[in-house]
């Protein structure tokens, strides 16, 4: 028990010193924990009083009692007669306090209780402090050295404290190890620990992944955005693979893109270097968001774009050869440009954008089960209507769908649902399909990605 050692002040000092505590509120919650275990040992019901005594170094003890001609309670009580032995101007109904001078050895439960007590006043005031240091700096980027790992999140000490970078906020492609240096956007200052979920006693919530890191990134290698003369618009990633950012200036003078690239690349190379070799493009912002979206899907070249304001939706048309290039590998690219916009984004070949024109295709698209893909297929082997559908033999319907006996009977049994009466004599015939399209959106999506969609 530290009541009453030489040793409390000097170990005051060094807890105060190390972290970064008010003494003033160490030595608080040293008197409650030892107020406490007295009362644990000597009963509730006694008025106690603990103070501590920085001259002595030590915890003193008081008692006060009530004086009263007879006594019926000695815990609250105490006779006239006693009462004058230790002062003897002491009167009736006079509070008398006396020093306990036994209480070194307050019993093992008492002193473990204390000790909780003072365990539990430390770590609120620690944390406080450490709310307090880092508040102000949440929004930012902090470095750190990778300390531990715990079930795939990353545990980093940032020097006076530690925080937790999840493993669902670590960029996938980098693995770190034990005493690295890393960096990551300090994403939520958290007062009580305890909110933090699986995180345990973690205050200090950090990522990796998140936009703002790399807006962040960005902010330091450039001093156009620093200085606020090139604003970042906007941003999108998908970590470790790919990004975009729309920037726009308030200068005429200066170009956005130029300046977030940098001399031969250097800037804009810091920051793909820090985020592991993940792809970035910048493209100019616009208000326009026909404007816009020409600029985010390169470097795919667009032929027309149709927007939809109260969707917020925009069907962009793009040559034959530039489908695979604007989709991306695995729809990477108008994914990207999609949260980068804030609209939904829908892109068709110009062949699929005409078949769509031709009311023979529309009406096969409207068939349940037929996607623009397989009407895609229909067409280029002849099958332009509903009825056509219907009338087309089981087997080359599986190899033209190339779909399985049930899913070609479900198509079929759909055309004739949907299929109108035959013809009459005399009424003009089916329209001949279109050539079919050399692209289709799906097949872009699952096929792989042309080389110049590499290019930053």
């Amino acid at each position: 028990m530290m009541v009453g050692t030489e040793n409390l002040k000097r170990i005051l000092d060094q807890i105060c010193r190390d972290k970064g505590i008010d003494r003033s509120l160490l030595i608080s919650a040293i008197e409650d924990a030892v107020s406490a275990a007295v009362r644990k040992k000597y009963g509730s019901r006694r008025e106690i009083e603990v103070q501590f005594n920085d001259e002595l170094g030590e915890v003193e003890v008081f008692q006060y009692r009530t004086v009263v001609d007879e006594v019926l309670d000695e815990e609250t009580e105490i006779s006239l007669e006693d009462a004058r032995k230790l002062d003897p101007e002491f009167e009736l109904d006079d509070d008398v306090g006396e020093k306990l001078d036994n209480i070194a050895d307050l019993g093992r439960i008492a002193a473990q209780s204390a000790k909780q007590v003072i365990i539990h006043r430390m770590r609120d005031a620690e944390r406080d402090v450490i709310y307090d240091m880092y508040r102000d700096r949440e929004g930012s980027i902090v470095n750190g050295i990778v300390q531990r790992f715990e079930r795939g999140d990353m545990i980093i000490n940032l020097g006076r404290t530690d925080a937790v970078l999840p493993r669902d906020a670590q960029i996938p492609k980098r693995s770190y190890k034990q005493g690295d240096r890393i960096r990551a956007y300090l994403q939520e200052v958290r007062r009580d620990a305890r909110e933090a979920g699986r995180f345990r006693d973690a205050q200090l919530i950090l990522s990796r992944t998140c936009n703002e890191f790399l807006i962040k990134l960005f902010e330091m290698e450039v001093p156009e955005i620093a200085e606020g003369i090139v604003k970042i618009m906007g941003a999108a990633r998908e970590p470790g693979f790919r990004a975009k950012i729309a920037v726009s200036s308030i200068e005429s003078d200066v170009d956005p893109v130029g300046a977030c690239v940098g001399l031969k690349g250097s800037r804009v190379q810091n920051v793909v270097q820090e985020l592991q070799g993940e792809r970035i493009d910048i493209v100019p912002w616009s208000p326009d968001p026909a404007k816009y979206v020409y600029n985010a899907l390169a470097p795919a070249e667009v032929s027309m774009v149709i927007v939809e304001e109260e969707r917020k939706a925009l069907l962009v048309v793009v040559p034959d050869d530039q489908l695979s290039l604007a989709i991306g590998r695995q729809g990477q690219n108008v994914r990207l440009a999609s949260r980068l916009l804030g609209w939904k984004i829908d892109v068709k070949s110009e062949q699929r954008y005409n078949n769509l024109e031709n009311p023979a295709y529309r009406d096969l698209v409207a068939v349940e089960g037929v996607d623009e893909a397989l009407a895609d297929r229909l067409f280029a082997a002849g099958v332009s209507t509903p009825q056509a559908l219907a009338a087309m033999d089981a087997e080359e319907l599986m190899t033209v769908a190339r779909v399985d006996p049930e899913r070609a009977q479900a198509l079929q049994a759909a055309a004739r649902a949907l299929a109108p009466a035959e013809p009459a004599a005399g009424e003009p015939a089916a329209v001949e399909p279109p050539a079919a399209d050399t692209a289709p959106a799906d097949e872009a999506e699952a096929g792989p990605e042309t080389p110049a969609d590499d290019q930053e």
